[in-house]
């Protein structure tokens, strides 16, 4: 599934890149590639696992 979030990913923010760079902007559709890109930021975060997860569990028994 990371195969598919990171090049998604990667054309949404050169999507917006481009589409900021233009003299007028169309705002929906940097809103979109943005959208986009922070969606797969949380779905690529989900798997990371915290630092403090043992820590936590450690602290809790």
């Amino acid at each position: 599934m990371k195969k598919i979030y990171i090049p998604l990913m990667a054309l949404a923010g050169i999507g917006a890149l481009y589409e900021q760079s233009k003299d007028k902007p169309n705002i929906y559709i940097m809103i979109f590639a943005i959208v986009i890109f922070m969606y797969g930021m949380m779905r690529l975060m989900a798997k990371v696992p915290s630092k403090n997860e043992n820590n936590s569990e450690e602290d809790v028994s």
